[in-house]
């Protein structure tokens, strides 16, 4: 059997896969491609449990703070961007170790993406403001599924993102967002993708504990000053678990106790559905992550000694 050149890690959130890449790297001398869509973001620190300074001295770590909050990122732009790190990570002869949950992102460098044409910054401004219109997000919705009924049948209306996205391709180059989809390139190449995976009950018990050091390292306080920089930024966090339920607390309709009660429930709603997304690669390795160490990586997973 070929022997993969890239690993990626993937799993739940808080399923330990950040910290066993993060060993794996400093054992190998690699380098950590992050495939968190939230991550990408400059501020948002303490509620993805991005790596620390430390974390970041002790290895080099790629696609973390490259947006400001309220700039927009796709699945398309992230494996623009992951693939021109790998290359030059493995161009100077370091292992490349991608990392996250996103199962977007994840999918994009497994699977690879179709080679979507940019949509103008004016015509996607327009597009968004439309959306957020009474009745704005059926309206294109509607305009979509009379031009590309396929396309239409994969969304979900009120999910903004993506009919923003498929109905700017539309308008920009006149071709259906069906069609554009299909014309994939190479997926990074020989990819081995190992899945963490705990019993729930363990899971679910860690995400509380993740939740509550958060809060301890001073999350309100993050989301506070992250919420008044601008109304862009707070859109982002609307759309962040860990952040949105503790806006309602910051204006005084929510109390603090509830909003954490909710993070912990989003958290492993979340994490539930991680864990359905990856069960469609059928090449996939699942391991314990409570019993994987280093030493099982290297000696039958991992394409490098």
């Amino acid at each position: 059997m070929t022997q993969a050149r890239s690993l990626v890690i993937a799993g739940p959130t808080a399923v330990g896969k950040s910290s066993l890449a993060h060993r794996l790297a400093q054992r190998v001398g690699g380098e950590i491609v992050s495939a968190d869509s939230r991550q990408v973001y400059r501020g948002l620190d303490i509620g993805t449990a991005k790596p620390t300074e430390k974390e970041r001295g002790e290895v080099r770590y790629h696609l973390l703070d490259r947006l400001d909050l309220g700039a927009r990122c796709s699945a398309g732009r992230f494996f623009r961007w992951a693939l021109n790190a790998i290359t030059d990570i493995q161009s100077r002869g370091a292992p490349a170790i991608v990392v996250g949950g996103s199962t977007l992102y994840v999918h994009a460098l497994v699977e690879g993406m179709p080679d979507v044409p940019p949509i103008p910054e004016e015509l996607e401004g327009e597009l968004l403001r439309e959306a957020r219109t009474p009745d704005g997000a059926a309206r294109l919705f509607r305009e979509l599924t009379a031009v590309d009924p396929e396309a239409a049948a994969t969304l979900d209306p009120t999910k903004t993102h993506r009919l923003v996205r498929w109905v700017g391709v539309l308008r920009h180059t006149g071709r259906r967002p069906s069609e554009v989809w299909t014309d994939r390139p190479s997926a990074l190449p020989l990819t081995c993708l190992v899945v963490l995976e705990r019993p729930r009950p363990e899971l679910y018990s860690r995400i509380e504990a993740r939740v509550d050091q958060m809060m301890a390292e001073g999350l309100l306080d993050e989301a506070a000053g992250l919420a008044a920089r601008s109304a862009e930024a707070k859109r982002t966090l609307e759309a962040t678990i860990g952040y949105r339920e503790l806006l309602p607390v910051l204006a005084g309709d929510r109390s603090l106790e509830e909003g954490i009660r909710l993070i912990k429930r989003n958290t492993r709603r979340y994490a539930k559905r991680q864990l359905t997304w990856y069960r469609r690669y059928d090449d996939a390795l699942w391991l314990p992550a409570a019993s994987t160490d280093l030493d099982d990586l290297l000696g039958g997973v991992a394409p490098w000694p």
